[in-house]
């Protein structure tokens, strides 16, 4: 009989780093791949250009920190912080800011305090909250979706807007810009508008934007791929999706011209791509089972209440990061009584 040459003290554990990381990547494809035909040839360049930043830094940290480059750039770990960072900016984002941002977000959030399984923020968030506090003009200044865009852009030309900052002839930033589904939805209703007068423009589908909808139906696609594979679990992304339904929906019954629907909040942002992508990781998140249903609520309330009476439209950057301060002591909180231990006693 023959053994293979493998045996267990040498085969790689099927739920490493390496592996999970690759299946987020993967079940992030759809999602990307939505976010191209809406959007363009610029969720492409700035995925490749925050990915070859990252990993950039990544490298550098290790050789000034003196540690093998080779592990901590071949977990991936640095690779999903870039695309999760590169699909939440726009488009057309100058080149620096996704370099700085992504560079901030690998040094300064995951690095400088001991590398991945020690960073206390989602470093993808971090980065663009540092964006959109401190350019919030170039961080609102997104393309409208395909079917609206009335001047699209070819591959030559995105790449010369974000590199250059030169708008094709004849083009200003205003024709070739518009709000968001969210951020039109804010604006409208500050401004005194009803709900159903704010949908009556072209922006709007079915539920949310156009486009917006069928972007969070692929990154809920692949939030699925995720549960099934059991990378992630579903206590984070179904509290969170629940309490922010559920909110929207008590203010709708009050006043439904007043505000949205849930269903509205759940697919007009990036309500999806943070359920499953962002507010699930494990380094952030909280740990215990009662804990990540606590943390997951706490996120969904916090968008609401910042979309409806803050200033940021979207709110799930802002959401998790808040959250990423209070899981140690959710967990500290909601951690289970020891196996033969009394009440009290731990």
């Amino acid at each position: 009989m023959e053994f293979p040459t493998l045996t267990s003290p040498h085969s790689e554990r099927p739920n490493s780093v390496r592996n999970v990381m690759l299946w987020v990547i993967m079940a992030l494809l759809p999602g990307i791949g939505a976010m191209t035909w809406h959007f363009g040839w610029g969720v492409l360049i700035n995925i490749i250009l925050a990915t070859a930043t990252a990993v950039i830094c990544e490298a550098l940290i290790m050789r000034l920190r003196g540690r093998p480059i080779t592990p901590v750039i071949g977990d991936f770990s640095a690779v999903v912080t870039a695309i999760l960072f590169a699909v939440s900016i726009p488009t057309l984002l100058p080149w620096w800011l996704t370099v700085l941002g992504m560079a901030f977000a690998i040094i300064v959030v995951k690095q400088l305090y001991g590398g991945i399984g020690y960073n206390p923020f989602n470093p993808a968030m971090a980065g663009y909250v540092l964006l959109l506090i401190s350019y919030p003009l170039e961080m609102t200044s997104w393309l409208p979706v395909a079917a609206l865009n009335e001047h699209p852009l070819g591959l030559l030309q995105t790449l010369q807007v974000i590199f250059t900052d030169t708008l094709p002839a004849g083009l200003g930033w205003d024709a070739l810009t518009m709000a968001t589904p969210l951020d039109s939805m804010h604006t409208g209703l500050d401004l005194g508008q009803t709900v159903d007068e704010i949908r009556q423009t072209p922006l709007w589908g079915l539920l949310g934007g156009q486009g917006f909808e069928w972007i969070s139906a692929c990154f809920l696609l692949g939030g699925l791929i995720l549960l099934i594979r059991r990378i992630i679990t579903w206590h984070i992304p179904l509290s969170m999706l629940a309490t922010l339904f559920i909110m929207a929906g008590l203010f709708h019954l009050i006043d439904p011209q007043a505000y949205p629907s849930g269903l509205f909040h759940l697919v007009g942002g990036g309500a999806m791509l943070g359920a499953f992508f962002i507010a699930t990781d494990p380094v952030t998140a909280a740990t215990t089972l009662k804990g990540r249903l606590i943390y997951g609520a706490c996120i969904g309330l916090l968008i609401y209440i910042i979309r409806t009476w803050g200033g940021y439209p979207d709110a799930v950057a802002f959401a998790v990061l808040l959250m990423n301060i209070a899981a140690p002591t959710i967990d500290h909180y909601t951690q289970p009584r020891v196996f033969g231990s009394g009440k009290g006693e731990s």
